[in-house]
């Protein structure tokens, strides 16, 4: 892992969800403007801290630092994903929207999950 990834950036779970965050600012984009300060603010709160840790803990020093970012991104995704279910119970986001997002969120928490994984095992 250490040889291939230079950055952050080249690691693909900071990649998807980076596009985890564009699709959710797309997708509440259309929520209605009382939300703006509530849901709206908490979704995109969430979305923009899984490639945050990804990135912060890449950049700390140790394996174990690491972990703990990773962990931190998999707790927003989960808290993402309440979000976004209480945002289809409101009916601010249709049925293939919010199956085109969580399926996202699953795909990124899959490469996190992998990721962490492997960090453990190398760390043994």
């Amino acid at each position: 892992m250490a040889n291939a990834v230079r950055s952050y950036k080249d690691l693909v779970a900071w990649q998807k969800s980076m596009d985890l965050v564009a699709a959710v600012y797309r997708a509440s984009q259309g929520f209605p403007k009382e939300e703006i300060f509530g849901l709206v603010s908490q979704i995109r709160r969430a979305a923009v801290s899984v490639p945050s840790n990804i990135a912060e803990g890449h950049a700390r020093t140790s394996k174990k630092e690491f972990q703990y970012f990773l962990s931190n991104a998999r707790g927003s995704l989960a808290e993402l994903e309440t979000q976004l279910t209480i945002a289809y119970q409101l009916a601010y986001i249709d049925e293939t929207g919010i199956n085109q997002l969580l399926d996202r969120l699953g795909e990124v928490g899959r490469i996190l999950n992998g990721l962490l994984a492997a960090l453990k095992r190398s760390s043994k």
